[in-house]
């Protein structure tokens, strides 16, 4: 047991510098975020100061990753997710997997009707959508593609993209989102 939290607390100072770096955000930065010392992120870094909760939450909020990643907890044997739902822009997401892996998958709730100041969107990636209730529009350039219940899409987020209720009712949808751009296969029986 006392070996288990050595591994655990010894890999934290690396884990933190790792999610620092890939996001490309400065220690000053960082500090200045937790209001804290430059030094003191420093110390938490390379592991010459212990890392206490009232640190790594507000650091796992900041790098948007669970506590869980960065002291890399071991498994409990519970493999549900426990999704907490957000909502933006007046959709509710609901993740179905955890952050940061190479496959995020979700479910989403749309309100009813057009939202009058949604625009096209792009970003680097690939998603996949399949429609649980309700009429979607899904906007890929120019061209509006209705789709109902039990259809599915697939296409690359570079293209500019919108998903809207195509009526006064609201779409429930899954999909699938790799921001690497792998490619998602759909396959017949």
């Amino acid at each position: 047991m006392a070996e288990d939290v050595e591994r655990i607390m010894t890999g934290i100072a690396p884990t933190l510098r790792d999610l620092r770096t890939k996001r490309r955000i400065s220690l000053t930065e960082v500090a200045g975020h937790l209001n804290v010392s430059v030094s003191t992120m420093s110390r938490l870094e390379s592991g010459e100061r212990a890392p206490t909760l009232d640190l790594l939450i507000p650091l796992a909020r900041l790098y948007g990753v669970a506590l869980d990643d960065i002291v890399k907890a071991p498994p409990t044997g519970d493999p549900r997710i426990r999704p907490h739902p957000v909502k933006r822009h007046g959709m509710i997401y609901i993740p179905l997997t955890k952050s940061g892996g190479p496959m995020q998958a979700f479910k989403m709730i749309l309100p009813g009707g057009k939202h009058p100041a949604a625009t096209a969107q792009t970003h680097d990636g690939y998603e996949w959508l399949y429609v649980l209730s309700g009429t979607l529009d899904l906007q890929l350039g120019n061209t509006h593609t209705a789709m109902d219940v039990g259809e599915a899409a697939e296409f690359d987020t570079r293209t500019p993209h919108l998903i809207s209720s195509a009526n006064e009712q609201p779409v429930e949808l899954l999909g699938l989102f790799s921001p690497q751009g792998e490619r998602i296969h759909i396959t017949g029986p």
